[in-house]
């Protein structure tokens, strides 16, 4: 699907939901590196990095899978940025569950991610465990989480800092002369301009950055 749509003259750039571990096989992440208008940027939910917390939720993967297929998005397409999703503070996750989700966001090295405290949702098998993580552990733990993701984000940022890149712009800001796009890596960029720029594509080059957004220039 995501060749077909390639092929369809006007359409300059392809992103896709969030996927899951075991959808992601070889074909797909060579599409990354052979279909240039596929975005560099890769949403891939692992939830956590402790393979007991994942069997508990009854995940099909390990963290050393995953990592095994973050490894293979990055040979295939060195530049992507990489996105996830964890919960932190499941049922009986213990610090080192904790730790080993810790480690998996250090060996991967985000440019996002989604951090949540877990939270029973009734109906699901979950909802009826015992060995519950006090509240208060759960927003320890999060924060510490949040930290790293955090830092990663900002460092991933910055080190696009005075480069050029081309910015599709799809929405507008508070101001009439204020507008808000996307870089290929999923960046939320600002800028002024006197152009109306919503719905085009144009190259931006980035001057200040923090671990939500950037700013930049409209480059001529």
């Amino acid at each position: 699907l995501i060749a077909a749509i390639a092929d369809i003259e006007g359409i300059e750039r392809i992103r896709y939901m969030t996927s899951h571990p075991k959808d992601m096989d070889d074909e797909l992440i060579a599409a990354h590196g052979e279909i240039p208008k596929l975005m560099p940027f890769m949403h891939l939910p692992v939830q956590s990095g402790s393979d007991k917390i994942l069997k508990e939720m009854n995940r099909k993967h390990t963290g050393d899978h995953y990592r095994e297929i973050m490894a293979k998005l990055r040979k295939a397409r060195p530049d992507i940025a990489l996105a996830s999703d964890f919960i932190v503070g499941f049922p009986s996750e213990t610090e080192q569950d904790f730790e080993d989700t810790m480690q998996l966001v250090r060996d991967v090295n985000y440019a996002h991610a989604y951090s949540f405290k877990y939270s029973a949702r009734p109906g699901t098998p979950a909802a009826n465990m015992q060995n519950l993580v006090p509240e208060a552990v759960k927003s320890e733990r999060i924060q510490r989480l949040q930290a790293l993701i955090d830092a990663q984000r900002l460092a991933f940022n910055q080190a696009y800092l005075d480069k050029t890149v081309p910015v599709l712009f799809d929405r507008q800001g508070d101001k009439p002369d204020h507008f808000l796009g996307r870089t290929p890596y999923n960046q939320s960029v600002h800028v002024t301009s006197n152009s109306a720029l919503l719905g085009k594509v144009v190259p931006v080059k980035l001057t200040a950055a923090n671990a939500l957004s950037m700013t930049g220039e409209i480059a001529v």
